[in-house]
Parts: structure tokens; sequence; C-alpha cells
């Protein structure tokens, strides 16, 4: 007799029982398990499919009646992958003098700056668009207009900054490490092969020569002199030089404005309702359309994830 009520005698009949209870909770297991995945599939291939219907976020189509003051961003580092790169900035400044009933352009800056050549690109389209337009330009600096990013607002007909933006950072900077002692103490030795004399000059595992670093310094000061000739070219007048004006070093909005590299003190609100005249604001900056703003917050989010596996920390690992 079995000890449990209802239980079969015979011993292999309760095990097949047994197993095929088992195996049905599996089989059900599975199949919501595969339920939840067609549906989690079925929801974002609709999603995806919308998100690539759905219209760019551009400027808005309907442009105020009486008059408006277009805004272009330029936000952070100033190179050609960024958000703050010469085309973006250009296509957005394009877009705005062309637009119709548009009083004036307003650069809305807060960047630390980058590029020497993507400022240099968009400094000149801006000279070319005034010329073409006649429309005025402003610059207001929020947080941060510095190297490059001032370098892009002395195009503007007027800078504004808040008193306590930083401004300025006139000058260029080429940098990076030295490991040779390191590999003489570790007993590395490096091997270089090149077709030119001065081809591996900035190689961070060879020795400086004199000859280079003198180089190197000419086409930094080279430069330089070009990043102020146009600084003098677009402030003129204004500027009240100094010896360290041109140095490199930073100011607050304050003492921009008395050194002449700012006009007034001022936000973009400010400037659209006080100087222009013209309060309501269109903001021209291209922007991503929702599909690739997706696209890219699951690129960084990816990102992220993947440095986490591998141990890379924010804090141990940075680009400047």
């Amino acid at each position: 007799m079995s000890d449990f009520p209802g239980r079969p005698d015979n011993e292999k009949e309760w095990r097949l029982i047994e197993k095929l209870v088992l195996s049905l909770g599996v089989e059900q297991r599975r199949a919501r398990r595969w339920g939840i995945f067609f549906k989690l599939l079925t929801f974002a291939y609709l999603f995806f499919v919308v998100m690539l219907l759905a219209p760019s976020g551009g400027h808005a189509p309907s442009l105020p009646k009486d008059g408006f003051t277009a805004v272009v961003d330029v936000q952070g580092v100033i190179a050609a992958d960024e958000a703050a790169s010469a085309d973006n900035i250009i296509a957005g400044l394009r877009d705005a003098f062309e637009a119709d009933g548009v009083k004036a352009v307003v650069l809305n800056i807060n960047s630390p700056g980058g590029s020497p050549v993507q400022s240099g690109y968009v400094y000149d389209e801006i000279m070319r668009l005034k010329e073409l337009h006649g429309i005025p330009v402003y610059a207001v600096i929020a947080d941060l207009g510095a190297s490059g990013a001032y370098y892009i607002a002395a195009s503007a007909d007027y800078i504004y900054a808040d008193k306590a933006s930083l401004v300025g950072s006139i000058g260029v900077i080429g940098s990076g490490f030295g490991f040779v002692g390191t590999m003489e103490k570790l007993g590395v030795e490096r091997r270089q092969y090149t077709s030119g004399e001065h081809k591996g000059f900035l190689d961070p595992f060879s020795p400086v020569k004199p000859e280079e670093k003198v180089f190197w310094e000419s086409v930094l000061n080279k430069t330089h002199e070009q990043f102020i000739a146009q600084v003098k070219h677009g402030r003129g007048d204004r500027l009240k030089e100094t010896p360290d004006m041109f140095s490199g070093l930073i100011w607050t909005g304050e003492q921009a404005l008395e050194l002449g590299l700012i006009d007034g003190l001022g936000s973009v609100d400010f400037v659209a309702r006080d100087v222009v005249h013209a309060e309501e604001l269109v903001n021209f900056t291209p922007q991503d359309s929702p599909f690739e703003s997706l696209v890219s917050r699951l690129g960084a989010s990816m990102g992220k994830s993947m440095a986490s596996a591998a141990g890379i920390t924010a804090s141990g690992l940075q680009l400047r």
C-alpha cells in the first residue's frame, strides 16, 4: 500500500505522473516568457516605426509674424564630431539669416572652446552672412566663453555676458605626456620606424629634440597670431589692450567689460527684449530627430554599461 492517499502503488507510475506535471509547468513558464518576448518585440517595432515617421526636431515651421530674434546655440566642446561642430552651427546660422521676419541673430554660447579650425569656419561664415543679409549678430556668453568659443563670439557685432561669466582665454595649447623615463626604468625599448626625419616628433615615447620643440612652438605661435588677428578685427577699437590680454588668461564678465572684450552685461532674453526689441525667440540650432536622439541615448547607455563591465569609471577615463 502507498503511504499517501491516492498515490499509486506502482512507483514507476508515480514518477511518470510527477515528471508529466513538472514538464507541464516548465512548458507553461516557457510559453509565458515567449509571449512576453513577442509582445515586447511588437511594441519595439511599432515604437521605432513611429519614431522613423516622426518629424525632425528643428525650429518651429510657423514663425512669428511680427518679427523675432533667432537663436543659434554654441554649447560644449567645439569639434567636428560634437554638437558644436562648424557644420551644425553654420547650418543653424544660414537658416536663421534666411528666415522671414528675423530681426537679429543671437549666438547662445556656453563652451570652453576647442578646434581653432572649426571656430575659424564659423567666424568666417558669420562675417559672410552679416555682409550678405545686413542682419546684426549678438553673442551672449553664459557660464563660459573661452578660447575657440570667444573666437566665434568676436565675429558678432556685440558681445554680452553675465557679470560672473568666464570670458577670454585667448591662447593656443598643445599638450601631451612623456614616458621616456618610465620606459627606461621598466627596461622597455622603443622601436619606431618612419620615412621622414621628424615624422614621429610628437611621439610621447621618444625623447624631445630641441629643434622639434622650437618648430612645434612656432606652429602654436602662428595659430595664436591668427586668433589674435581675428579678435582684433572683430572687436576693433573697443579693445583696451593690456600686456596679458592675449596671454591665455580668463576674466569675469565684469572684468571683460572693462577690457572691451564684451559690450555689456545681460542674458539672451535681455538682448532680445531690450536691445533687439524682438522679445520672441526662435531657436534654429539643428536638432536630432526623436529616433536619432533615442539611438544616441541607447548607444551612450550601452557604452556606459560596457565600460562599467570593463572596470572603467567616469573618474578614471576622461575626454577633454
